[in-house]
C-alpha cells in the first residue's frame, strides 16, 4: 500500500498532469492506496461546498488511516531531532508522515518537506 498526500490527490483531481492521473488510477484499481486520514480533511475542506458530499462518498472506498496515542510521541520526537539538523515542518506534514511510518508504508507527495523528512529518516517516500 502507498499513502498518497493531498498534493497528489489535488493534482489527480484537476487532471492537468496524465502521467500522474494515470498511475494514481493504476494504483486505484490495484487496491494499493491508503488514506491517511489528515488527507482526507484537507481535501474535504478545500473542495466546493457542492462537492463535499461527493468527495467524501469517492474517499469513503479508501481505506483510511487514522492516527493512534503513540504517533504523537513519535511526533515529538521527530521535532526535536529536527530542529537538532535546523528543520522544522508543518504539524499537517509530520502527522501525515507518521501515519504513513508507524506502518511501514512510502508516502508519495508532490510537497519537497517529505523529502527532507526522508533524509532525516522520518518516513520512505514514493517515486513514481
Amino acid at each position: 500500500m502507498i499513502v498518497i498526500d493531498t498534493s497528489v490527490w489535488i493534482d489527480y483531481f484537476r487532471g492537468t498532469d496524465a502521467g500522474l492521473v494515470s498511475h494514481v488510477q493504476g494504483l486505484l484499481e490495484e487496491d494499493w492506496v491508503a488514506l491517511a486520514v489528515p488527507v482526507k480533511i484537507e481535501l474535504l475542506s478545500g473542495c466546493s461546498s457542492k462537492m463535499v458530499s461527493r468527495l467524501r462518498h469517492v474517499l469513503e472506498a479508501l481505506p483510511v488511516l487514522i492516527p493512534d496515542n503513540s504517533i504523537w510521541e513519535v511526533m515529538e520526537g521527530w521535532v526535536e531531532k529536527a530542529a537538532l539538523k535546523g528543520q522544522r515542518f508543518g504539524v499537517a506534514d509530520l502527522l501525515i508522515a507518521a501515519i504513513a511510518a508507524q506502518r511501514g508504508l512510502p508516502l508519495w507527495s508532490l510537497d519537497r518537506d517529505f523529502v527532507r523528512m526522508e533524509k532525516l529518516g522520518f518516513v520512505r517516500v514514493y517515486a513514481p
